[in-house]
Formats: C-alpha cells, structure tokens, sequence
C-alpha cells in the first residue's frame, strides 16, 4: 500500500476592495513611493474598511470560495486549522469563527499563531492529520488584518503590511503528490526585534499602554532583515540538498511575501531564475498568514500535475521554514 500523503486540491484567496497606496501613504507620513519601492518593493496593500469587520471575515470570504470552487460541502470538512496573529478576539479562537460563518459544522477547528511562518506551520499540522488516514478533508486558511496592529504614524512600518485571507483544501492522496518534506525552525530570543509590546498577559491593555501607542507592531527593521535574508534563503537551500534536488527540478519558489530583497536572495541562493518564484508583493504587500496561498491562488493557472513547488518563509518569533511538495492537479480541473 503507498503512503497517504496530504495534498493540496484545492486553492482559493479573497482580500478587500480598498487599495491603500504608496501616494495616499505618503500623505499621511513621511514617505514615497521611491522610498517604499527600493526598501521593499511594494506599490499598494489592500485594507479592510467597515465597522465590526476582523480576520474571520476574510477567512469566512475565502474559505467559503474554495468550497464552492472544490465542490465541497461545508459538513464534509474534518478539521479548520487557521493560522493568524490578528485574531477577533483573545478567545473563542477565530477559526471557530470562521467554520461558524461557513457552515462547517463536522469539523474541530483552532487557531494557530507563528506570525508570518503561521501558513506553512498550519500547513503541516494539517497535513499530519491527514497522513494518519482518519481525516479526509481538512482546511488550512491564513488570516490577517494586519490594519489592525498597525501604527499609520509610523513610517517604518506601516508601508509593509496589508490585509488578506488564503485557504487550501488538503486531501489524501497515494499517488506521487502531495506534501514530501519540510524544515521548521525557532528562535525566541528573536522576540525582543519584532512584537506587540502591550496587550498579552505580561503588560495587559491599559490607559497608558493605548496612550504609549504599545499595541502596535514593534519591528527594528535591520535586524529583522539580516536574519531573515541569511535564513529564509538558507532553509530553503537546505530542503533541497536533503531531497537532492537541483534547481532545473524545481516548478516554482513560493516565498513569503515581506521584502522583495529577501526574496530575491532567496531565489539566488536556490539558484532559480526571476521567472521561477512567485511574487505579488507589489500589490498586496506583507499579509502575514496569507502571503503564500494568496500567491498559489494567483499563480494556481500556472501550475501543473506533479510540479516541483517549494515553499519558504520567515516570521516574528522568529520562526522560519520551508516545505517540499508536488502539486497534486491541473489547474483546468479545479477552476
């Protein structure tokens, strides 16, 4: 009997209407979109407007768009994992939300929290339930409303992150595709370079914390930068020696989507061409949890049955990672 592997079949995004641009930033602090462009190679990020809206919705907009697209039904669903560092709220966990919201009523769900690497740690979660052969469908969405922790005072950071929701469906599968390896690595003391300074359980929420501005992203950008180049670009380097795998083998890099820069030394490093790594930054900026799915979804009519995709990624923690996998269907078949 071959091995039960867990394979995406399915891909689906949903971000909102409003595009938030370098030129209406720079009315609001003191920027370009020069400055903005040679730092990190974003135009515009797409923003959630409208009261009472939070990450469940943009999980809710695109989960509910890869059943309908996969034909699945909501009952069918065994498990919702999401990945997210902007949840609703501290407790229930947005992804009870979220199968709330879709109907999904078979399923257990919970939320998962790695900050930018949250999509691929979820991802693998996912995929161990599915590998036991007890769990039969199982989605896995990235959600964040990044508007939400971030300071529009600050000009280091809030040119950097926009708000978006991707999901996939996994399935098992016992041909050649599917989820093969992956890396995951951790590093806390990485901590003190990248947080929300107030809100947790160390320095809850008060009057002075909201007047200090604390419960906003906190990032000294260079130090975030070296080591997520050296890193992001590394783990993925060494996916590929561990399956020995050459570059002429590999159908796509898939990063994620912070710094066109890191990306970019990502792609050296795994000696790919610009035309073999999948990039959308410009025009959604860093969406956190949904950068990688966002850019599966857009690229998805680009990919084919049994193609080489390598997934990379590197976040607050700090957390870093990459996974090996086969693309599991044409894209004819599930569009």
């Amino acid at each position: 009997m071959n091995k039960i592997r867990a394979a995406i079949t399915g891909i689906n995004a949903w971000v909102p209407e409003y595009r938030l641009t370098n030129h209406e930033l720079s009315r609001m602090v003191d920027t370009s979109d020069e400055w903005i462009m040679q730092r990190v190679g974003i135009k515009e990020r797409r923003i959630l407007k409208g009261e009472g809206l939070g990450s469940s919705d943009l999980g809710e907009m695109a989960v509910r768009g890869l059943l309908e697209k996969t034909g699945t039904s909501p009952a069918e669903v065994d498990l919702l994992i999401c990945a997210t560092i902007t949840p609703d709220m501290a407790f229930p966990a947005t992804a009870n939300i979220i199968s709330d919201k879709t109907g999904i009523t078979n399923a257990f769900s919970f939320d998962l929290a790695a900050a930018c690497s949250g999509f691929l740690f979820a991802l693998q979660t996912a995929a161990a339930y599915v590998e036991t052969g007890r769990y039969k469908k199982v989605v896995v969405v990235g959600a964040d409303k990044m508007s939400s922790i971030t300071d529009y005072t600050d000009r280091t950071t809030c040119p950097l992150f926009g708000d978006a929701a991707g999901a996939v469906l996994l399935e098992p599968s016992t041909d050649d595709t599917g989820i093969i390896d992956y890396l995951f690595k951790t590093d806390g003391s990485g901590r003190k370079f990248l947080h929300i300074k107030a809100g947790g359980s160390v320095k809850p929420a008060s009057h002075e914390t909201v007047d200090a501005r604390e419960h906003f992203v906190y990032q000294e950008g260079q130090s975030v930068f070296k080591f997520a180049v050296v890193n992001m670009a590394d783990i993925a380097a060494e996916i590929m020696q561990r399956n020995n795998l050459k570059s002429e083998d590999i159908a796509w890099l898939v990063p994620h989507q912070a710094n066109l820069r890191i990306i970019d030394a990502t792609g050296r490093r795994m000696g790919l061409p610009p035309e073999k790594i999948m990039i959308n930054i410009q025009n959604y900026g860093n969406t956190t949890a949904a950068t990688i799915p966002l850019c599966l979804w857009e690229y998805e009519n680009k990919l084919r049955k049994g193609d080489v995709v390598i997934l990379a990624a590197f976040g607050g923690g700090f957390t870093w990672g990459s996974m090996y996998l086969k693309w599991a269907y044409d894209p004819k078949k599930r569009s």
